[in-house]
């Protein structure tokens, strides 16, 4: 009944449907692995976003190299900034508004120098490709608590004076002229003595791990399908194939019946006596009846 099964074209429409279910189930182990990144990075911000600060000569060797599960720590740094140092990150978005970062070298009492982003400034309305302002940090000694952030990698093009294209912890200390931590820098969260004017301050990651389960099932669901109706077109084909076989057969059937029936021969009935009929009458009926 399934012989068609083994057939080239059905070969083929099986080879088409695991090739699309194999596509279905990698689509579906992406979305998977990207919602263990955004679980990992949710545990991240869960633990690390409000906990309590830490002496930055705990964790200095994360500014030099991050480890990936102390991102979003929070850090007490105590010491200056150096405002002729501070810059501005182009194409920084913020909640689908184009805009700047201000990042400023801040020089800790122990000798070493870290970078600290201020915080977010939109685009400007006076001079294109700057922000109408830039607020400076406090000036003299300051205690700051940031959040630590990986370095970013350099990009593949320049900037205008006074700005950069990444936060490119190496290239930046270029500029500086002076030696910085590079493997990591701080988000600020707060700052003491505080200033009236600040860039707006980040706002909290999200812990919405968005839609990547559902997509995952749906596209394992999609690739379970395209077999479900492979099978079922190969059942529909078997019963419409023993269909027509007992089509056949019944045709066949009543062939043999019609050929070897031959035309009925219809006999005259005989005829009846009638009562006092004579006998040369009765003969005569006799006569008729055979034709005669």
């Amino acid at each position: 009944m399934y012989r068609f099964l083994f057939s080239s074209k059905w070969l083929g429409y099986l080879l088409l449907a695991a090739i699309f279910a194999a596509g279905c189930v990698g689509l579906g182990r992406w979305q998977m692995d990207r919602r263990a990144e955004t679980l990992a990075e949710i545990n991240r911000v869960v633990s690390n976003y409000s906990a309590t600060p830490v002496p930055f000569a705990q964790v200095r060797d994360q500014f030099i190299r991050l480890d990936t599960e102390r991102e979003w720590t929070q850090v007490e740094l105590k010491g200056s900034y150096d405002a002729a140092g501070q810059r501005i990150v182009r194409n920084r978005p913020l909640n689908g508004q184009p805009g700047y970062e201000v990042v400023v070298p801040f020089k800790l009492d122990s000798g070493d120098t870290v970078v600290i982003d201020r915080g977010w400034l939109p685009i400007g309305n006076n001079t294109p490709g700057r922000p109408d302002s830039v607020p400076a940090p406090p000036q003299g000694p300051t205690t700051v608590v940031a959040r630590l952030k990986p370095a970013e990698p350099a990009l593949q093009r320049g900037a205008p004076d006074g700005q950069l294209a990444s936060i490119d912890l190496s290239a930046y200390a270029t500029q500086l002229g002076y030696p910085l931590l590079t493997g990591a820098y701080g988000q600020l969260a707060s700052e003491s003595p505080s200033v009236s004017n600040m860039p707006f301050p980040f706002p909290k990651p999200s812990t919405d791990e968005g839609t990547h389960l559902s997509y995952s099932l749906q596209w394992f669901a999609f690739g379970v399908l395209m077999f479900v109706g492979f099978g079922y077109a190969a059942r529909q084909q078997a019963r419409n194939a023993a269909i027509d076989a007992e089509d056949a057969e019944a045709e066949a059937a009543d062939g043999v019946f019609l050929h070897s029936s031959g035309p009925a021969v219809r006999r005259r009935p005989a005829p009846r006596k009638r009562k006092n009929a004579t006998a040369e009458e009765e003969e005569d009926a006799i006569l008729d009846a055979q034709g005669f």
